[in-house]
């Protein structure tokens, strides 16, 4: 009997044992696992604070950086109303500059007009042939001897405008080179030249002089820019040089060298003096000869107008 009691007791103690060693074990792994899922709700709850404190942030990020797009919108906005405006003042400052820079050529131009002007004799295009009337203590600026090569032989020594005696002799060499051998036979004459001139021609055709000769003081002679021409054939100033071939290229070419007839066939001053010939610039000639007008119908202002390129 005591000995199956002691076995009946080491057996409950054996299950008391095996019991208790369970519920440790269940005891342990409750413990281990409840520590798990602490740890995993810790880490959610981390996360999710990240998370919250990150989506927190970037939404400020947000919220700031569409502040400054638009104050830089703003900012940009005014600093373009600001170059439109300074463009705007740089376009008046640049028209006042050129407005000024025109002002400036137009002075510079006018002050070189003058300058030119002051060294050209301002009676070179007038009308002398009983209009203007030239003093005795008038003598041009420049006079220059021709060279003897270019006067008819037997002639004295002849003078010529100094700017003008260069489109002369091109004249005469062109004419020369065309098979007209024309020679001057009188260029300038002074005041008492022309009133000794006028007494000779006088004392022989009396008041008849006054068809072909000037009285001193109306002589285109007495400017310088004019001369008689004639070829050694004629010999003389004549009216048969104009039945001349060299009569002729004159009168289709002296224009381009600065020359014109003037006295033509009809004009209301002289009788027809194929001879003489005045020189007048360029310019001038030509526009006579292309519109086929007399130096003489032109009004004197309108000669006036081409006195500053007479020697161009």
């Amino acid at each position: 009997m005591e000995i199956e009691k002691r076995g009946t007791n080491l057996m409950f103690i054996a299950v008391l044992v095996t019991l208790l060693a369970v519920m440790g074990y269940l005891y342990y792994e409750y413990y281990t696992q409840n520590q798990k899922i602490n740890m995993l709700l810790e880490e959610r709850n981390y996360f999710l604070l990240e998370n919250a404190s990150s989506t927190h942030t970037l939404t400020e990020e947000r919220e700031l950086a569409s502040s400054t797009i638009a104050d830089l919108s703003e900012r940009l906005a005014l600093t373009l109303e600001e170059l439109e405006d300074v463009e705007r003042d740089l376009k008046k400052e640049e028209d006042r500059n050129e407005e000024f820079e025109d002002q400036i050529r137009e002075i510079s131009g006018t002050v070189g007009v003058l300058d030119k002007l002051s060294k050209t004799d301002e009676e070179l295009l007038q009308k002398y042939s009983r209009t203007y009337f030239l003093n005795e203590n008038f003598v041009p600026m420049k006079i220059r001897q021709i060279d003897a090569e270019y006067i008819l032989p037997g002639k004295k020594d002849q003078y010529f405008h100094g700017d003008a005696i260069g489109f002369l002799t091109d004249m005469l060499d062109a004419a020369k080179r065309a098979g007209h051998d024309l020679k001057i036979i009188s260029a300038y004459r002074s005041f008492d030249e022309q009133a000794d001139l006028k007494g000779q021609y006088t004392q022989v055709y009396g008041s008849g002089s006054n068809a072909f000769s000037a009285d001193q003081g109306y002589s285109e002679h007495q400017l310088g820019t004019t001369v008689d021409l004639t070829d050694p054939v004629t010999g003389g100033t004549y009216t048969s040089f104009a039945q001349t071939e060299a009569y002729a290229w004159l009168i289709e070419n002296a224009h381009r060298y600065g020359f014109i007839l003037s006295y033509p066939e009809d004009n209301g001053f002289y009788i027809y003096e194929p001879w003489h010939w005045r020189f007048v610039g360029v310019d001038l000639a030509s526009d006579l000869h292309r519109e086929d007008k007399s130096f003489y119908d032109l009004d004197q202002r309108q000669l006036d107008e081409y006195l500053i390129s007479i020697f161009d």
